[in-house]
């Protein structure tokens, strides 16, 4: 109910705004929330992205989560042992990648402003190091396939609802291992096959509270991280051995 009232609230400002006289922007969007909060407990989000439009045409989304560079191993059965028999680096992988589109987008787009826009995963550029397109092909099957799995690459194309030609809506859901770090949310407004405005908005993924203070720890100051480990263990050790001889 409050983010449909938010919603709500921002979809008639974004119309008044499309409609005044002044205003001749072709696509105006906005975020339910520009910051996901991944605390304790977190089993994940859903962002609502809202907007409004001045004329009949396709709306489609692109959500990158951070670039990182990720390594993807094949295993070979030697001597009655896996082991890792080859391997390829692929950099600036996006640690999330989501898309959404109206109904029919994919079928009457271009191709090549689908590969331009980077929609859908068999256009995104991942880059292999030190291997050839074809050799690298069966690694990069790899890593769709596992961001899959962890649900990291979207399985499919989210709907965008489009309400009497002029507002539109929809929403993406981030699971409870999504990375932090900062976001792109891509808004493109296309017509006849042309983009004829796009609009980029960042979005912070981040660690508040107790957990973060220990993901930093853990990450960032290993050590202090393992000695307070160990005093906690045996802290708790002591305790427990001092309640018994009590008892």
């Amino acid at each position: 109910m409050r983010h449909a009232a938010a919603m709500a609230s921002a979809l008639l400002a974004l119309f008044a705004l499309g409609g005044r006289g002044d205003a001749q922007e072709p696509l105006l969007a906005d975020l339910s929330n520009h910051l996901i909060a991944v605390t304790t407990g977190f089993t994940g989000a859903e962002l609502l992205l809202f907007g409004a439009i001045e004329q009949p045409g396709d709306i489609a989304l692109v959500v990158r989560g951070p670039p990182t560079p990720m390594t993807v191993r094949r295993k070979e059965r030697f001597v009655g042992v896996w082991v890792n028999e080859a391997s390829v680096r692929f950099k600036d992988v996006p640690s999330f990648y989501g898309i959404a589109a109206t109904e029919g987008f994919v079928e009457r787009a271009p191709p090549a402003l689908l590969r331009s826009m980077q929609f859908g995963v068999d256009n995104l550029r991942l880059i292999a190091e030190d291997r050839n397109t074809a050799e690298a092909g069966p690694f990069r099957a790899a890593l769709v396939r596992r961001m899959k799995q962890d649900g990291l690459f979207g399985a499919g194309i989210e709907p965008v609802t489009v309400l009497a030609d002029r507002l539109f809506r929809t929403s993406v859901w981030f699971p409870s291992n999504v990375p932090t770090g900062i976001y792109s949310v891509e808004v493109y407004f296309i017509v006849d096959g042309d983009i004829a405005s796009a609009q980029t908005t960042p979005l912070s993924v981040s660690r508040l509270g107790i957990g973060a203070e220990v993901f930093y720890l853990a990450h960032r100051q290993a050590i202090i991280y393992g000695l307070v480990a160990i005093l906690m263990a045996g802290s708790a050790g002591w305790l427990a051995g001092f309640i018994f001889r009590k008892g």
